[in-house]
């Protein structure tokens, strides 16, 4: 007896789009706060969506250059103070 009904090819397109949205947002949240957090958060989401084959495609792509730009900008900012805070 099967209490759930399987996913359907739908639920898991769905699915890999939020993730794909998801790491537009996560990544272009990145470059003002926690971008140490955020960043590979929004690189892992951006894989995983287009793996799964995300009909948003553009968005993943562009979460994914977000994620390597918040973790460029934590590089840099890294290699100038010698820390991983913000200091204004």
């Amino acid at each position: 007896m099967q209490l759930t009904a399987p996913a359907t090819r739908r639920t898991a397109t769905r699915d890999a789009d939020g993730m794909a949205v998801a790491s537009f947002i996560l990544g272009l949240l990145g470059l003002l706060v926690l971008n140490v957090v955020l960043g590979p958060v929004a690189v892992v989401l951006a894989a995983v969506a287009l793996w799964r084959g995300t009909e948003r495609r553009g968005r993943a792509l562009l979460g994914l250059t977000l994620g390597i730009a918040d973790l460029v900008v934590l590089l840099a900012l890294t290699q100038m103070d010698h820390t991983m805070s913000w200091s204004f």
